[in-house]
């Protein structure tokens, strides 16, 4: 702890004599831990109780745009206001044990509690940076249901860094099963998920509904295409609403916001579960990897139901590429980063 007590220090002094790179700042008070590159704020690992997860909010380019949603934690202007479990970057599932994990957020009913999980933070193990060019933070968690009772301990080791001008997050986290077994039952919501500005959406010029695995139906209206210019490509090619429920061991989303051509890209770690993953990719903003939910991807043909003795682990890493240009990512480029990426452990 004074070991930490110590980087904290060192780091707010190199942030006050204006230090290039990557610096943090830990703001127990405010549950969150913030991120920042050549002084400004890129994101911030949130423990909120309101999200029931940890999350990553806001995450922003390197010279400070915007790439995710604010609502519900900060609602801005011409946003839709759908799945206010939709927050950020996090990583959880609907179907731990029964329990739905995924749609968990302020909104659920106090009389339906009992039907969902939350993620709690426990501590940031460590968190530092490496001279400037890349910052790491290792955080605990655990899985518990509505009575406390540990089903999962996570432990979570993100990077920071940055090539060619792009943003690099890197996450590895390992869930240990602390119950005699934890079945993540094959469904459609998980497990990393994104949630992008509304620049940064498809155009759509049709309703949506929604059902989650409780039956709870969300409708995802129709609203003006103005300023709207997402579209997904996978590495196969494969475009727009056609990438969901795909195979694919990356899929980018381009766009246009504040003047800027951004690229999203989450790749997929060769050695994770079920590799290439299926992506649960929607046109109004949801970007999710979710290598358990076979069945409703395959359309029957496939079916997972993983499952954890007690003490077993699971491991999944993934890659988030952040990119501003004058162009957006190519294949080859995008191809040069996850063959980057297969070789971490």
């Amino acid at each position: 702890m004074k070991v930490f007590f110590a980087l904290c220090l060192a780091c707010f002094s190199l942030l006050a004599n204006g230090q290039s790179g990557f610096t943090f700042r830990e703001s127990p008070e405010k549950k969150k831990f913030e991120i920042f590159y050549n002084k400004k704020l890129i994101t911030s690992y949130c423990y909120f109780d309101s999200t029931e997860k940890p999350v990553l909010f806001p995450i922003k380019t390197l010279s400070g745009i915007t790439i995710t949603r604010g609502y519900p934690i900060s609602p801005r202007p011409g946003e839709r206001t759908d799945h206010p479990h939709h927050v950020g970057l996090w990583l959880n599932y609907e179907s731990v044990n029964g329990l739905d994990f995924w749609n968990n957020s302020s909104a659920i009913a106090a009389e339906k509690k009992s039907m969902y999980g939350s993620i709690k933070h426990v501590k940031i193990i460590s968190g530092g940076n490496d001279k400037g060019n890349s910052l790491s933070l290792i955080t605990k968690s655990n899985w518990v249901n509505q009575a406390g009772e540990v089903l999962l301990e996570e432990t979570t080791y993100f990077t920071f860094s940055e090539l060619n001008g792009d943003l690099l997050i890197d996450r590895t986290s390992t869930l240990t099963a602390k119950v005699p077994e934890v079945i993540f039952k094959d469904v459609k919501d998980g497990l990393l998920g994104l949630r992008v500005a509304r620049e940064l959406e498809m155009p759509s010029k049709q309703e949506d509904n929604f059902v989650d695995a409780n039956g709870i139906v969300t409708k995802v209206p129709m609203t003006s295409n103005a300023g709207v210019t997402g579209l997904y490509v996978n590495r196969e090619g494969i475009t727009g609403d056609d990438t969901w429920s795909k195979r694919s061991s990356w899929t980018c989303l381009n766009g246009e916001k504040d003047g800027s051509k951004i690229s999203i890209a989450i790749i997929d770690h060769p050695g994770n579960i079920g590799a290439p993953t299926y992506w649960h990719a929607r046109g109004y903003g949801l970007f999710a990897a979710n290598p358990l939910g076979r069945k409703i991807f395959s359309q029957g043909k496939e079916e997972l139901n993983l499952t954890l003795k007690k003490k077993q682990s699971a491991t999944f890493r993934y890659r988030v590429v952040i990119h501003e240009g004058k162009a957006f990512l190519d294949h080859d480029q995008i191809d040069g980063l996850m063959n980057l990426f297969a070789l971490t452990k």
